[in-house]
């Protein structure tokens, strides 16, 4: 196994430090501050050691609300809403300093038989077809606000082997292009048969790129560039079918509006055999600085 992945790992194993109380520590990212991904799977980490291991996770409403600071530890506090026959609810809250930077709300289901249909899988090339990332990013270094954001990108990004089907938002600044974009990512290495594991790795990955279609349509290459500045403001997922995040999964994403400083994405997972294995959304802050110049 990856060391990264190793230390990913480790990040999501929380500390108990009460019933229904936990304790995370963040690790170093790519801007001086919490990585949302990273909240957001222990918030359903902590969620998830509190509900029965037969029910499994299919869906996830989160808020991000306020910076996180990566040097300080986070407390996730779970309330036990709702234990129903079928359903379970949580609700985590996340705290730094004394107030709260994150909530979530999460439901598990027990394993049940129902009716069966999805939306097919959309083209896309062999994902050992294309540049790993550290085949890739030096591509663009120049295009960065300095040379240090293509190492803290690959270390940021270690622990996920995570390829872009088309050319990023950074390599084609100034050109706005159709909002979609699509990228192959599995874990660096094997994981644990454990379903709420995977469902947590896929949580942290799905905020990496999300808004990429948003830039993609105005012809902005995002904060590395420096013609944009934003952040994650809600988040929601919904886990369909079973899946492993050590396994090619396809991210296809679109960006279907952008307004009032906020732009919205919404994406579908697929496993490399065509299943559709999650939908997500998210809503965040895209702005362009005022000392941006237009594309």
């Amino acid at each position: 196994m990856h060391q990264a992945l190793e230390s990913l790992l480790d990040l999501l194993d929380l500390e108990r430090i009460e019933e229904d109380i936990f304790r995370g520590h963040s690790r170093s990212a790519v801007v001086p501050r919490v990585f949302g991904g990273q909240v957001a799977a222990q918030a359903l980490v902590a969620a998830g050691r509190t509900v029965p291991a037969d029910r499994m996770a299919h869906s996830l409403h989160a808020y991000f609300l306020r910076m996180g600071d990566p040097g300080a530890p986070i407390v996730y506090t779970v309330d036990r809403i709702r234990d129903g026959a079928s359903f379970t609810t949580r609700r985590v809250v996340a705290i730094q300093h004394g107030q709260p930077i994150f909530h979530l709300s999460a439901s598990f289901q027990t394993y049940e038989e129902g009716m069966e249909h999805q939306t097919g899988m959309p083209p896309a090339p062999d994902p050992e077809s294309l540049p790993t990332a550290a085949e890739m990013l030096p591509r663009y270094a120049d295009a960065f606000l300095d040379e240090g954001v293509v190492d803290r990108m690959l270390e940021a990004r270690a622990a996920v082997d995570l390829r872009y089907v088309d050319v990023p938002p950074w390599g084609t600044v100034g050109t706005p292009r159709e909002p979609r974009s699509q990228v192959w990512f599995r874990t660096n290495g094997k994981l644990a048969d454990d379903p709420l594991l995977h469902v947590c790795l896929a949580t942290y990955v799905s905020d990496m790129t999300l808004l990429d279609s948003v830039l993609l349509a105005h012809g902005r290459g995002g904060w590395a560039v420096g013609d944009v500045v934003g952040a994650s403001l809600d988040h929601a997922m919904w886990f369909h079918r079973p899946f492993r995040a050590d396994e090619w999964l396809l991210y296809d994403q679109e960006s279907p509006s952008a307004s009032g400083g906020r732009g919205l994405g919404q994406a579908r997972i697929y496993t490399q055999d065509g299943r559709l294995a999650i939908t997500v959304i998210q809503e965040g802050v895209v702005r362009v600085p005022r000392s941006s110049p237009r594309p």
